[in-house]
């Protein structure tokens, strides 16, 4: 089961979660705010941080940036209310879903099921895909840009992955939300829209006029290059 690193500084909340977790088998540290949550990670080294949005002291967003600096770790976002610039903001400096509080463990775990859920990707494909500057090693998950290694967020690997297994076709947000995020409702197409300028400003040279990831207006997102 994976292990789990939760910075979250209600206490009742904390144990809450922690407990639901522990009770479905997963590995769960905890810590009450962002610096101490940093300092524990290199020695527990979690698959996942569920991460709360407003922490005393660093806040989620700096501790997000943080870890998206040194590390793919995926990050969810814990968010007392569903305040539009809160969440925008979580999500452009680097989570890969979010959940508003309060919320059932059932639903927490399903959502850390999925976004840690490697990609399926159909058989007959080659394990390293050239486009244009782009290499996507599909077996090792890893993406490089002239050469160089791009490091990717769990969401941003994965919405390029999706996209990629079918250049040119168009994509809506509402689909990428069921088939990347596996969010299976409407749900918030800011997740898509903030993954997409992420991973533009990563692989695209101008990320203002995109060669690969493609808008289409009305419709959703492509895969080029042009």
């Amino acid at each position: 089961m994976p292990r789990v690193l939760l910075i979250e500084d209600d206490a009742s909340v904390r144990e809450g979660i922690e407990l639901g977790l522990r009770r479905r088998g997963h590995e769960v540290r905890s810590a009450p705010t962002g610096e101490a949550g940093l300092a524990v990670i290199g020695e527990f080294r979690p698959d996942l941080l569920l991460l709360d949005l407003m922490l005393p002291g660093m806040n989620g967003v700096q501790v997000c940036r943080q870890v998206r600096e040194a590390s793919q770790l995926p990050v969810i976002m814990l968010t007392a209310r569903g305040d539009d610039f809160d969440v925008v903001v979580g999500l452009e400096a680097g989570a890969d879903d979010y959940i508003v509080k309060p919320a059932r463990t059932e639903v927490i775990e399903a959502r850390i099921r999925a976004v840690l859920r490697r990609v399926e990707e159909p058989g007959g494909r080659p394990a390293v895909e050239f486009h244009g500057d782009l290499a996507i090693d599909r077996v090792g998950l890893s993406v490089t840009k002239a050469g160089e290694r791009v490091m990717l967020a769990p969401s941003e690997l994965r919405l390029l992955l999706y996209l990629t297994a079918a250049p040119e076709q168009v994509f809506s947000r509402q689909q990428l939300l069921e088939q990347v995020w596996e969010h299976n409702f409407h749900g918030d197409a800011r997740l898509v829209d903030a993954c997409v300028r992420r991973l533009r400003h990563k692989i695209e040279d101008v990320p203002g006029s995109p060669r690969y990831i493609q808008t289409l207006r009305g419709f959703g997102y492509r895969f080029g290059p042009l």
